[in-house]
């Protein structure tokens, strides 16, 4: 009990000087030992490397979980160490609940059978963003943490330690400086009023001064060397900073690749969304009137000759009329498109594209407005137009 008593007010009385050294070094009354260069331009790059770290970790949880209850649900579980629920993500219930609707309204409706394509996909969409945020979450948000939480904990320490051992070595200094000027005034000031001779008055005052300062300067030099070692140290860890950003280096390119295979799922997605919506709204069209779809007949009229000029007038307009009709149904000239969206072929009757190419297109009579026969070399078959922007 008395050694730990002893302890506590040594631990207490060097707090009080090291706090007293620290004060007026602020206030400019004490000299500070500055560290070299290169040190201070490491720990500037750490303390960087932190708050920058701190910010993007923040900011990807925001992206990833826009929610903040249910980052703080995240965060507790993580401290309690326990696993989190699984929980489904919103494109996911958004799915269920297209679903659900569907059951309801009958799944045999047009407006049912489209509810319940588009809760599938949107399921689909929801594990894709499943996989995705678990990727992310082990990729690229867990070594940012470990960063914080492991790494830097250790660097903050040490640097704690060294500016300890700092604050030690000045004491010491400052005590050197103090004993030396008591040595000189000792010296320039001797006792004239003890009786004892002069010469002994001297002896005795000069060798207190000196046995003060030379215990001043010996625990000068102990401090001195536990500095310099803790700033070894120090440097070490802080040179360590450059395989953390390669460390992150590897992380960001493995969150990139996470979300380019997470769009692209999505692209995949949308697009097969889009064939089905398409597939459903031409199995629910009325069929297109035959008579549309056939070639206006020639006047006879027109063909015999027109009896007057008002009556050529009319001839001419009518067959005008019927011509743009049999452009736009029968077969056209072949016109250049540009292919804005890759597109995959459902089925032989149509044609795969690829984003950016040129391709020859062109319409039949009868054929679904919405597409169109496009050719490349020697392959043929239906495109969708919304996939193409035609050419002059």
């Amino acid at each position: 009990m008395d050694f730990n008593v002893k302890r506590l007010a040594s631990d207490a009385g060097v707090f009080f000087t090291r706090a007293m050294q620290f004060t007026e070094e602020k206030l400019g009354q004490a000299e500070k030992t500055e560290l070299d260069q290169h040190l201070e331009n490491l720990i500037a790059r750490a303390d960087g490397t932190k708050n920058w770290t701190e910010k993007i970790l923040r900011q990807t949880e925001v992206l990833l979980q826009p929610n903040p209850s249910a980052r703080i649900e995240e965060f507790i579980y993580d401290k309690l160490d326990k696993k989190l629920p699984s929980r489904a993500t919103n494109a996911e219930l958004l799915g269920q609940y297209m679903v659900d609707a569907a059951a309801e309204f009958g799944p045999e409706t047009p407006y049912g059978c489209t509810l319940v394509t588009v809760g599938e996909y949107q399921r689909k969409l929801g594990g894709a963003e499943r996989e995705f945020l678990q990727t992310s979450a082990a990729s690229f948000l867990t070594p940012l943490r470990n960063f914080l939480e492991g790494d830097w904990r250790t660097i903050s320490k040490e640097r704690r330690l060294l500016e300890n051992r700092r604050l030690d070595l000045d004491i010491c200094k400052a005590r050197v400086k103090k004993a030396k000027q008591a040595e000189a005034k000792a010296a320039a000031a001797p006792d004239f009023q003890e009786t004892r001779p002069r010469n002994y008055v001297l002896s005795a005052s000069a060798s207190a001064v000196r046995v003060s300062e030379l215990y001043a300067e010996l625990e000068l030099r102990v401090a001195q060397t536990e500095f310099d070692r803790q700033a070894e140290v120090t440097r070490l860890l802080l040179e360590g900073i450059g395989s953390t950003h390669l460390n992150h280096l590897r992380c960001l390119q493995d969150f990139s690749e996470a979300q380019a295979t997470f769009y692209a799922q999505c692209h995949h997605y949308t697009q097969d969304l889009q064939r089905e919506l398409h597939r459903c709204s031409n199995a629910v069209a009325p069929p297109h009137s035959s008579a549309a779809a056939a070639p206006q007949p020639v006047s006879s009229a027109f063909l015999s000759g027109p009896s007057s000029p008002g009556a050529a007038v009319s001839s001419l307009s009518s067959q005008t009329a019927g011509a743009l009709t049999q452009t736009q149904l029968a077969v056209t000239g072949t016109r250049k498109a540009k292919v804005l969206y890759d597109y995959d072929a459902h089925d032989d009757s149509e044609l795969s594209l690829l984003a950016d190419e040129l391709i020859s297109v062109y319409t039949v009579p009868g054929m679904d407005p919405d597409w169109l026969i496009g050719e490349r070399g020697n392959e043929k078959g239906k495109v969708p137009v919304t996939y193409l922007e035609l050419l002059s």
